[in-house]
């Protein structure tokens, strides 16, 4: 198993509202693994959505990760327009350079951009895990849902796994 990070979509636009304590939830998992995917020289890939129609573009407060969220500077950033990551975006690519087998998803909306994200690595013949707890939605619902029909990893597992 080779894995990488993948932190989807969790940005100051979103964090608002019933996602405001989805997404800390999910932010404290993320940090829990974060330092070991780092220490352990794996990709962490944080993939950033524009959207210019809301004015969610690079260099708005709204496109900035959430300030509870603390990858590292040398985290890969990725931009995209798709639900799905891998749509038009490089994040294939840089699996492939890296050796990933496994994606580990996170991040927000677990029934769009995490799900799209899931089935599209799916569809790559990679064997993604999602974060159990690392997702947030607008309803805890959807993110139950999510989690119950994915291939899903505790973080103290995944912690395990990591540390050999």
């Amino acid at each position: 198993m080779k894995p990488a990070l993948l932190i989807i979509d969790m940005q100051k636009e979103f964090y608002q509202g019933e996602t405001l304590s989805q997404m800390d939830a999910a932010a404290e998992h993320i940090n829990w693994v974060l330092p070991r995917f780092e220490e352990k020289s794996l990709p962490v890939i944080c993939v950033q959505d524009i959207d210019e129609g809301e004015g969610v573009v690079p260099g708005t407060e709204g496109f900035d990760f959430i300030d509870s969220l603390t990858p590292k500077d040398g985290a890969i950033r990725i931009h995209k327009r798709y639900g799905n990551s891998f749509n038009k975006t490089e994040v294939d690519a840089i699996l492939k350079e890296h050796g990933v087998d496994t994606p580990v998803i996170t991040g927000f909306c677990a029934e769009f951009c995490v799900l799209s994200t899931y089935r599209g690595a799916k569809d790559l013949d990679y064997f993604p895990v999602i974060l159990k707890n690392g997702i947030a939605s607008v309803k805890e619902v959807n993110k139950e849902f999510v989690e119950n029909i994915s291939e899903t990893i505790t973080a103290g597992m995944l912690v395990k796994l990591l540390d050999g």
